[in-house]
């Protein structure tokens, strides 16, 4: 694990949308367009709910714009805190087939509309999630064994920073909607 590339990051449910924008816009933040995401997750035949995720490896499916992308994430400190590998597919169906012969069973369908600014090393997306809200996150790319704890508190540190409403989640989109939509599978 020490020379793989970790996404690392720091989620949070946004209490004032218009305040977090004003506050990264001041910090020189442009954000994009907003991109419509639909994602199909999916985990391990043998794992669920309420089990850890980590050491665990996922799958989402996600359609951006007609474009399909294959990602399989696998959490090693915590489930923010992943080894992650993505590619272009060129038919979600298809792919979807591959998923479940692979041994993985669709979990949640998140669909999002993302907006995503850089400033500096760090990606921010500000996410409306069909049935969450509003939602912030902070993204580092990190090589090497530095924790992802450590990361993840200096991520955090700059979110306080900005000085607007923010409750941290430790949890992904999967899990959250899970949580309020137990009807589904996993």
């Amino acid at each position: 694990m020490a020379n793989a590339v970790r996404e690392i990051e720091v989620k949070y449910r946004v209490t004032d949308r218009a305040a977090l924008v004003r506050a990264l816009n001041d910090r020189g933040c442009v954000f994009s367009e907003p991109i419509r995401q639909d994602d199909q997750a999916y985990a391990a035949n043998g794992w669920s709910y309420g089990q850890s995720k980590v050491g665990q490896a996922f799958a989402r499916l996600r359609t951006e714009n007609g474009r399909h992308t294959f990602c399989v994430k696998k959490p090693y400190d915590n489930e923010l805190a992943c080894a992650e590998h993505e590619t272009e597919v060129l038919a979600r169906s298809e792919m979807h087939l591959a998923i479940l012969a692979m041994g993985f069973y669709p979990t949640i369908r998140i669909v999002k509309t993302r907006q995503t600014a850089r400033l500096g090393p760090m990606l921010l997306c500000l996410d409306e999630v069909e049935g969450l809200g509003t939602f912030f996150e902070i993204e580092a790319m990190v090589s090497g064994d530095r924790p992802a704890g450590e990361v993840q508190q200096e991520l955090d540190a700059f979110a306080r920073s900005l000085g607007v409403g923010l409750v941290r989640s430790t949890e992904t989109y999967d899990s959250l909607l899970r949580a309020v939509l137990p009807s589904q599978p996993g």
